[in-house]
C-alpha cells in the first residue's frame, strides 16, 4: 500500500539520486511548513497575496458576473485557507453554487469547510481532500463548473507542465465551463527576489524545513547549519528558482532509504520554480485546448493578473 510517507520517501530517493539534485515542492506544506507559509503571505515582500486580494476586492462583483449564469460547481484546486477565495464567493447567489475546495491537507479542507460556514452562511461547502493533479480526470461531470487556481500556483510548473495540466483539466470541461486562474506577471528582479528571499529569513525557513521534514519523518541525519536557502531570478528569463545549498561537503545518511547521500560544497538542491507571466506565455500554454481568454483583470500596479479562460 502506498502510504505518504512512502511517497515522500520514493520522491526523496529519487530527487537526491539525480545528478542535478532536486526536491518537490508539494512536500513544503507540513504542519510547520504551512504556519511559515502563512508567515510569508503576510511579508511585505511577498506581494502576490496583496495584489491578488486586491483585483478580487475590487473587480469581485464583475468577475462574479463574468462567470455565472446558472447553478454552477465550483471548484478550488489547492484551497488553502480561503481568504481570497471567500473575497470572491461573497458576490455569487449561494442557491446556485455549490463550492467544492480541494487540498492535499485533511487539515485544511476541514478548516476551510468550517470557515466558509462562518464567513459565509449559506453556502454549500463540499470540501474534498487529495492531489488535485491525481484528482482531475475524477471532476469530470455533466455540471457547469467553474475552476478556481488562484495565488499562481501554475507558476510551480515548467511551461511543459502547465500546459500538461491545462490541457487535462480542458478534457474534464464541458463547453461553457471556466478556468479562473491568478498568475503572477514579469517584472524587475528588484521586485521579484525579494519575495522568495525576505530579510526576516522566513522563505529560508520554509525551503529549509523540507530537510527538517526527512529528518522527521524518514529518520535523516540532516545537520540543518550545514546547508542554505538560495534563491535566483532574471527579468529575461522571468523564473524565480529556490533551491537549498550545501555549504561543506557532507553524506547524509537517511535510515528510512538505508542509504547515504553525498553533497559537494556549494552543491544545489532545486525545491521550487516560481513562474512569471505575460499574455504571450498564457497564450502558448493554452494554444492546444479549447479555452479562449475572454476576461483579465490586474492590481494597480500591474503586478499580478486573474484571468477567465472559457472552454467554447
Amino acid at each position: 500500500m502506498i502510504t505518504e510517507k512512502s511517497l515522500f520517501a520514493k520522491h526523496v530517493d529519487e530527487g537526491l539520486s539525480s545528478t542535478k539534485k532536486h526536491l518537490s515542492s508539494m512536500y513544503f506544506y507540513d504542519t510547520k511548513g504551512e504556519l511559515l507559509f502563512r508567515k510569508i503571505m503576510n511579508l511585505q515582500e511577498y506581494y502576490l497575496t496583496d495584489c491578488e486580494m486586491e483585483i478580487l476586492r475590487t473587480h469581485g462583483n464583475e468577475i462574479a458576473s463574468s462567470l455565472q449564469n446558472e447553478y454552477v460547481d465550483i471548484i478550488e484546486l489547492g484551497a488553502g485557507d480561503g481568504i481570497k477565495t471567500k473575497e470572491l464567493l461573497k458576490h455569487f447567489d449561494f442557491n446556485t453554487i455549490n463550492y467544492r475546495p480541494i487540498d492535499i491537507s485533511e487539515q485544511a479542507i476541514r478548516d476551510i469547510t468550517s470557515k466558509m460556514k462562518e464567513w459565509l452562511p449559506g453556502l454549500n461547502v463540499n470540501g474534498i481532500c487529495g492531489d488535485y493533479f491525481q484528482m482531475i480526470s475524477s471532476l469530470k461531470s455533466s455540471n457547469k463548473k467553474l475552476i478556481l487556481f488562484l495565488g499562481s500556483n501554475l507558476g510551480n510548473m515548467n511551461d511543459n507542465q502547465a500546459s500538461n495540466f491545462i490541457e487535462h483539466l480542458d478534457k474534464v470541461m464541458n463547453v461553457g465551463d471556466s478556468i479562473f486562474i491568478g498568475l503572477d506577471l514579469i517584472k524587475a528582479k528588484e521586485i521579484v527576489l525579494p519575495a522568495y528571499n525576505d530579510d526576516r529569513g522566513i522563505t529560508a525557513a520554509f525551503n529549509l524545513n523540507l530537510l527538517e521534514r526527512m529528518n522527521r519523518e524518514l529518520n535523516a541525519n540532516f545537520i540543518i547549519d550545514q546547508f542554505q536557502h538560495y534563491a535566483t531570478y532574471t527579468e529575461k528569463e522571468g523564473i524565480a528558482k529556490s533551491y537549498i545549498k550545501s555549504k561543506v561537503n557532507q553524506t547524509v545518511y537517511i535510515k528510512a532509504l538505508e542509504q547515504n547521500y553525498s553533497f559537494s560544497e556549494n552543491e544545489l538542491i532545486h525545491t521550487e520554480v516560481s513562474r512569471k507571466y505575460d499574455l504571450d506565455i498564457i497564450r502558448k500554454i493554452i494554444e492546444n485546448t479549447s479555452l479562449k481568454l475572454t476576461h483579465q483583470f490586474t492590481d494597480n500596479k500591474q503586478y499580478f493578473t486573474n484571468l477567465v479562460l472559457k472552454k467554447s
